[in-house]
């Protein structure tokens, strides 16, 4: 079963290509976004938002459940 929807995808790649042209901004501050890894994390909230199949956000407590199995 697959994790990511395609729309999921497609929102990430629609945030990468604004991360590339320089135009993505992030949240609050709206400062331009420096690093990748920001960049697919938004493009993730995005396809949240439009209800798209993504898992859930990772916390610290989640992973440390799943990791002393």
């Amino acid at each position: 079963m697959a994790r990511y929807s395609k729309k999921s995808s497609e929102s990430v790649g629609n945030a990468i290509d604004r991360y590339k042209k320089g135009t993505l901004k992030s949240g609050r501050s709206g400062k331009n976004v420096t690093s990748r890894a920001q960049a697919v994390a938004i493009g993730l909230s995005e396809a949240r938002k439009k209800g798209a199949k993504v898992p859930k956000k990772s916390t610290p407590a989640a992973r440390k459940r799943t990791s002393s199995r």
